[in-house]
């Protein structure tokens, strides 16, 4: 009987949110999603140990799970939403940190991580009632509402395993209301718990065979767009490009991004990464062979990414039926052929991320479930097709109930008893000797990435290209004066390190009139504030652009996830 090859991937990923100038965390977005998301899936991959999987952590990620880690031994807090969260007495803080909890603690999906919880919709609620008269209004909170806003923002980011486990989280949930020092201590030390066991626990699924761990080139580059802007025109012959013709050295930097991502992985887990996958999943042909330059065996991409390879390859063709295609490896011809390419199945993948939350878990997993059954029905006869859903291990679960505890319990336990699909790893497929006879040679690639098979979230209209201008004005200030004697080497180090969290492809995502004015805002600041960082290292001055604000974003913005994810079509 053919079995079906399913290849699940979580992509876990948050950029640098460091100020290098102050060491600062300047948002939250790591440790919540450590204490939420990252904390589940390791416990739904414990809970099922014979579903396997894949889990891709960005090295810039881990760099600042580290910290955090590193934070909690010291007892030396360089965040402030968790400085105050320990904080002995709330009615002594000042008027800007009064700011920063009421800015900060209503900051998430309301329906699934406020609404449930009545004591603190009530403390929404009477916050919105005074916010509208006047921020004057706010001076009159009490400390103790305060202390009751942080424990609860930060009870309902605590991961759904850990409130079913923990007695002190039961107690707190149970308790409501009244939350002394001692409380949120109880909470703050919680925190630090579960950040410090997260990578030991991701280190022991590896090391069991259950998981294999991938990598993505070290701060999320876009690499294609830093090699060649012009990559953005095999997927959109007609985009608007930045005034800039390409980003100076952008070759060698994919090549230290890449090779950085190796070492640090192989530091950390004991053994080298066998494949990457590339940030927003964002591949052509000059990226594969560095990759390949550094004994990388798999990468993958989307299905709209392979539709325009065939395309571009066979263009007097018709496109075949999907099974005919997209549950096959490939190679690229020529001198990227020695990583193999696998494509996600884009319609699985986005049911995932944004329509299973609306469903009933076990309807969602069971319609999952027979979704692939007809794909290996389908499949051409004594053909055993591998299907790849990736998407983002954290983004997704915030929009459904209970953090989507009820969807993954349901769906791994399906897996793991089901006849006729396998759930495996590129690793172990690529090792298994008879599936590297179906590799099929692409004659051309075409770049593109996971969001509708183009570069056009990252590049093409004025914001964005305005960013990159930025970028690439500071990057030949960065050439000149790297090569001369200003600096010395640890100066050049901190200046390296500082360029490096400017190329993230995070900022550029959310650049745009469609994105929510307040995420756009803060991603707004802190990329210009990484370009004045680097300047300042530099010792150069400031441009005055890079003080004024690229982009506004829109009040009510019609994105899913608070614009954090985007569909592949």
């Amino acid at each position: 009987m053919n079995q079906l090859n399913l290849v699940l991937l979580w992509h876990m990923h948050q950029p640098d949110y460091r100020d290098y100038e102050t060491n600062e965390f300047v948002l939250p977005w790591v440790y919540l999603h450590a204490i939420k998301d990252y904390t589940d899936m390791a416990y739904h991959l414990e809970k099922h140990p014979r579903a396997k999987a894949i889990v891709n952590f960005v090295p810039i990620l881990l760099d600042q799970l580290e910290d955090y880690a590193e934070q909690f031994s010291s007892g030396q807090i360089r965040d402030p939403l968790l400085r105050l969260l320990a904080a002995p007495d709330l009615e002594q803080i000042t008027s800007q940190d009064r700011l920063q909890i009421f800015d900060s603690c209503f900051l998430s999906n309301h329906e699934t991580m406020l609404k449930p919880y009545p004591a603190y919709k009530r403390l929404h609620e009477l916050y919105d009632t005074l916010s509208k008269r006047g921020e004057a209004e706010l001076a009159y909170f009490s400390g103790q509402y305060l202390a009751d806003l942080l424990v609860w923002y930060h009870l309902a980011w605590t991961g759904e395993s850990v409130r079913r486990n923990n007695d002190d989280v039961m107690k707190l949930m149970a308790q409501s209301e009244g939350f002394s020092h001692a409380d949120r201590m109880q909470l703050f030390d919680l925190i630090g718990s579960l950040i410090q066991e997260l990578i030991p626990r991701y280190r022991k699924l590896a090391g069991s065979g259950q998981i294999e761990l991938s990598t993505t080139p070290h701060y999320h580059p876009l690499s294609p767009l830093l090699i060649d802007f012009s990559s953005a025109r095999d997927s959109i012959p007609d985009v608007t490009l930045p005034v800039n013709d390409s980003y100076p050295g952008g070759r060698s930097r994919v090549e230290f991004h890449v090779s950085s991502a190796m070492t640090s992985h192989t530091q950390r887990f004991g053994e080298q990464p066998t494949g990457i996958w590339p940030a927003e999943g964002a591949i052509s042909t000059p990226l594969l062979k560095i990759m390949g330059e550094q004994n990388c065996q798999w990468s993958a991409s989307s299905e709209g990414v392979l539709a325009n390879c065939l395309q571009s390859s066979y263009p007097d063709e018709p496109m075949p039926e999907r099974n005919h295609y997209l549950y096959r490896p490939y190679r690229v011809a020529g001198e990227a052929d020695s990583v193999i390419c696998f494509f996600r199945d884009d319609q699985l993948s986005d049911l995932i991320g944004f329509e299973y939350a609306k469903w009933f878990g076990r309807d969602a997993a069971e319609n999952f479930i027979q979704s692939l059954e007809q794909i290996l029905h389908n499949a051409p006869t004594e053909e055993s097709p591998i299907v790849s859903v990736i998407l983002d291990g954290e983004n997704a679960w915030e929009s459904y109930p209970y953090n989507g505890f009820y969807f993954l319990d349901d769906l791994y336990n399906l897996l793991e008893s089901s006849p006729t699909i396998h759930t495996t790893t590129y690793r172990d497929y690529i090792a298994a000797t008879e599936n590297t006879d179906h590799i099929v040679t692409l004659p051309t690639l075409a770049a593109g990435s996971w969001v509708y098979g183009t570069f056009s979230t990252w590049i093409g209209d004025q914001e964005k290209n305005c960013a990159w201008d930025m970028l690439c004005a500071a990057k030949y200030c960065f050439d000149r004066v790297m090569q001369g004697d200003r600096l010395s080497e640890t100066e050049k180090i901190a200046a390296s390190r500082q360029l490096a969290s400017c190329e993230s492809s995070d900022w550029f995502w959310w650049f745009g009139d469609y994105n929510p004015a307040h995420s756009v805002a803060s991603f707004d600041h802190l990329y210009r504030k990484n370009l004045s960082n680097l300047y300042h290292l530099l010792k150069l001055p400031i441009p005055q652009a890079v003080l004024q604000p690229i982009s506004k974003g829109v009040e009510q913005a019609e994105t899913e996830i608070s614009g954090a994810m985007r569909r592949s079509s």
